[in-house]
């Protein structure tokens, strides 16, 4: 995969790498990440990090997620509304059994061919034929993997599903913090970023030892620093 290339740049990359981060893993705006890197001496305005987040966040997802562990076969599909443009659209969400983030799709409809669309993306990216889906009792979820002929257990059951109702959470506070998102491309483009440097850092704290949740972080950060290239 080619390295990410900061030139022609006025600021280190480190800089760069520093403010994509910030945005793109904790709930925060633009004037925030504006605020905290002046607070250690740079001068960066907030439109600088809007650039430098839809530039170098999408290039930097998609090499973490070639690092990511084969997903667990047990998924959970979800769609919720999100205003953009003053227009209330669908957003598609995947996760699988262990919280892992695995596509987003932000789409208009809400039908079999979105869900379609939805699940070719899915088993394209994973490479894998998942063992159970688990979704709301929604018809049309059923009928699309009818088309695809899949063999997984369909568990269709709204309690079920509270796994990935419960994950939307994130994407609501991040609207409310964005003051919700201004095109269904960089929606998409954001939403798909935050996904991959989501996955990448959540640790699960409560599930492992005080050591292994050490370990988690410094190969957390690691796969970052890969991923983000050279800050020089």
């Amino acid at each position: 995969m080619d390295a990410i290339s900061y030139r022609n740049h006025h600021y280190p990359a480190s800089i760069v790498q520093r403010s994509v981060w910030l945005y793109a893993r904790f709930n925060l705006s633009l004037r925030d990440v504006e605020e905290l890197m002046a607070e250690r001496g740079m001068v960066v305005s907030y439109e600088t990090v809007r650039r430098w987040v839809a530039r170098f966040g999408p290039q930097i997802a998609k090499r973490l997620r070639g690092t990511r562990p084969r997903v667990h076969p047990q998924w959970h599909l979800d769609e919720v509304y999100v205003s953009i443009g003053g227009r209330w659209v669908y957003l598609w969400r995947a996760i699988d059994h262990e919280g892992e983030v695995l596509d987003v799709l932000v789409q208009s409809k809400r039908d079999k061919k979105t869900a379609l669309k939805l699940m070719r993306k899915l088993l394209k990216k994973t490479g894998l034929m998942p063992k159970t889906i688990v979704t709301d009792k929604w018809r049309a979820y059923a009928a699309a993997f009818r088309d695809l002929g899949l063999t997984a257990w369909h568990h269709q059951a709204k309690w079920k599903n509270n796994r990935i109702e419960g994950s939307h959470v994130r994407i609501r506070r991040r609207e409310r913090s964005m003051q919700r998102f201004r095109s269904p491309g960089s929606a998409q483009r954001f939403l798909s970023t935050h996904a991959a440097v989501y996955n990448t850092f959540a640790a699960r704290r409560h599930l492992v030892s005080a050591a292994e949740h050490r370990y988690r972080w410094d190969q957390a950060f690691t796969a970052w620093r890969l991923a983000a290239g050279p800050t020089t």
